[in-house]
């Protein structure tokens, strides 16, 4: 039985693989068959013998089989042998925490031949359902006004939302979330720092952002917490950046960018201090140093440090 999950919402595919692993582990007391493997660093063969490797206590075996689109070959293999694959009696999710290509094979032959299920960024009205659904677990409400301020803030990055439902939850534990504790709480002012970071990037002030980014640490975000916040911006200057190169007025942009207009304005000006080969490039950067440290190759810490040094 083979499972894909994929997509560029990473909170929620991580979280559903969470939520197989978890319920394999009810099942399959004993964890010695739940296997991890990486086919950024290990070739097909080695997974193809686990496959044959019989199970302790005649047990199915759950195989988490990450980052086979970033190595050309392994998909290869992968390819001839799908059909194969699935008929196996055990479980192999397939997971890819990022967007992939929609004209990749492997990717179309996957969508066809197993069960899989895609993970976009969620759109206004349903990240409101998710964050009503969020808030419910935490036992805390928000008001519609806080809510919208609070997407504005945030957007559709769930990493960085789950944190700011966690910390408002805290802080209001019980009660009604209001606008005036979204603004105390939330991320306005780190999301101030972030585009003074971006903005010093422009400026090529290498010292200046690490400066910043360490002066984050130092108050408890997490660098992962940062890269995130940082590919979100990035991600954002991006769409509105191809809008402007094609000269569309900025209410086309608003409507067209899918972003809220607070986001809009925030990034707006700043577009024009990059042009939109330079922030691909930046862009392909931080998504390589993502999938680093997912892979542990490289410490959070580290590979902020080494961001900013090849940019």
């Amino acid at each position: 039985m083979v499972i894909f999950l994929y997509g560029e919402d990473s909170y929620r595919s991580k979280r559903k693989l969470e939520e197989i692993i978890e319920s394999y582990k009810k099942i399959h007391k004993s964890g010695l068959n739940l296997i991890y493997f990486d086919a950024d660093s290990q070739d097909f063969k080695d997974f193809a013998s686990n496959l044959k490797i019989t199970s302790m206590f005649d047990e199915k075996k759950l195989i988490v089989l990450k980052n086979v689109f970033s190595n050309v070959k392994f998909q290869e293999c992968l390819l001839e042998n799908i059909k194969n694959l699935k008929e196996v009696k055990d479980i192999i999710v397939v997971y890819e925490s990022a967007a992939i290509d929609k004209r990749n094979k492997l990717l179309k032959t996957l969508e066809k031949e197993v069960k899989c299920q895609e993970f976009n960024f969620l759109q206004p009205s349903l990240l409101k359902k998710w964050l009503k659904q969020e808030f419910e677990k935490n036992k805390t409400k928000i008001n519609p006004e806080a809510e919208d301020l609070l997407m504005g803030f945030v957007g559709n990055n769930l990493w960085q939302m789950a944190n700011e439902i966690k910390k408002l939850s805290d802080y209001k534990r019980g009660s009604v979330i209001k606008k005036e504790d979204v603004e105390l709480q939330v991320r306005a002012k780190t999301e101030s720092d972030i585009f003074k970071t971006i903005d010093a990037l422009a400026s090529k002030n290498k010292k200046q952002v690490i400066g910043l980014l360490h002066k984050h640490i130092e108050n408890g975000d997490s660098p992962l917490y940062l890269l995130s916040m940082i590919s979100y911006q990035f991600r954002n200057l991006l769409i509105i950046k191809e809008l402007q190169d094609a000269q569309k007025p900025y209410a086309v942009i608003v409507k067209k960018s899918g972003l809220h207009p607070f986001a809009v304005k925030k990034s707006y000006e700043l577009c024009n201090r990059f042009s939109f080969s330079q922030l691909k490039k930046i862009y392909q950067k931080i998504f390589q140093i993502d999938s680093d440290i997912k892979t542990g190759k490289i410490e959070a810490e580290t590979a902020l440090d080494l961001l900013v040094s090849e940019i």
